[in-house]
């Protein structure tokens, strides 16, 4: 069956109880309903770690009548799923995944090397229930090493990881990430998985990560790691002066100094067409940090997420 039709069909199901019986998600109400919008192009998944005050049912169904195409679980400590239940609560968070329409195709891990607590339980399950593609977690850099000789004993552990991703059928991305976490540079994850099979483990390029580090060279990082993007995140910031001091501070989709437009262009030039993570790093309410506890109601954590969900789709159809 078209699991565009089943997803169809789940969502005027919903609407349609919406209307009928003035259905509440726990604060979710139908205000927010509606008919998906209409599809662009992107794949847009919705980071589990912003819907962490849901159980797993609940967090599916929020997803869906939000309009997003899907979830990128949370399988790391503090996560959505612990490790070390992971084969007892994967299968039931796949499960309502599945149970709205959606594929399994994303999650997020603390995965750094094969030989880590849970680390093949994690893969082996994950990829028995259909998920496509992980995130690895962040290396950082150890002061007895030098940088050069860090990135290659790095590149050995994700060259293992990829190995044992091939084994089970699924996909390894790593992040780049602003700061002093390894690959805040895209020459640094651009190292790491030289000589490692792209089928297997790539990058997850995010835009917001890029422009804090790069500035105004960002394309050029973008056309160095293209062909090893496998995944994408997306995101907004502003630089910000407080008491003295330039710092980081997140904000809504399109309220930033993210260039998504240039962005968006780019990605249709390259022909780069994955799935995308939508993630939500400023004020809600706890919800930004995966707080099971809010100090905001539900509706208004959905309305936002869904006004970044829009705002995205705006901005591919104009680039």
């Amino acid at each position: 069956m078209d699991k565009n039709l089943t997803r169809r069909s789940f969502i005027e199901k919903s609407t349609l109880a919406s209307l009928g019986t003035m259905f509440v998600l726990n604060g979710f109400s139908q205000s927010c309903v509606g008919v998906k919008p209409e599809l662009t192009g992107l794949d847009i998944n919705i980071f589990s770690k912003h819907l962490q005050f849901l159980n797993y049912t609940d967090m599916a169904h929020a997803a869906v009548e939000m309009g997003f195409d899907g979830i990128d679980l949370s399988v790391r400590p503090k996560g959505h799923v612990l490790p070390g239940r992971v084969k007892d609560d994967l299968p039931l968070a796949i499960s309502a995944i599945k149970n709205v329409g959606f594929e399994p195709k994303m999650m997020t891990s603390g995965i750094l090397s094969t030989d880590e607590p849970f680390s093949r339980d994690v893969l082996e399950t994950a990829a028995q229930l259909g998920v496509k593609f992980y995130r690895l977690g962040y290396y950082r850099y150890p002061k007895d090493k030098s940088i050069p000789e860090a990135i290659s004993n790095i590149a050995n552990q994700v060259k293992e990881l990829s190995i044992l991703n091939k084994e089970f059928g699924i996909k390894g991305a790593y992040q780049n990430h602003a700061g002093k976490h390894v690959g805040a540079a895209i020459w640094e994850i651009h190292k790491m998985l030289k000589g490692v099979e792209n089928k297997y483990m790539g990058c997850q390029y995010d835009i917001r990560h890029a422009t804090v580090e790069g500035g105004q060279s960002w394309e050029t990082g973008l056309r160095l790691i293209k062909p090893k993007i496998n995944t994408i995140v997306l995101k907004d910031f502003l630089w910000v002066n407080k008491n003295g001091k330039w710092t980081v501070q997140n904000v809504p989709i399109g309220k930033g100094m993210v260039d998504f437009k240039s962005y968006f262009k780019l990605l249709k030039a390259y022909k780069i067409n994955v799935p995308v993570s939508l993630h939500c790093e400023y004020d809600l309410g706890g919800a930004e940090h995966g707080k099971k506890d809010i100090a905001i109601t539900q509706k208004e954590v959905f309305a936002a997420i869904k006004k970044d969900l829009v705002a995205i789709r705006e901005l591919w159809k104009s680039s």
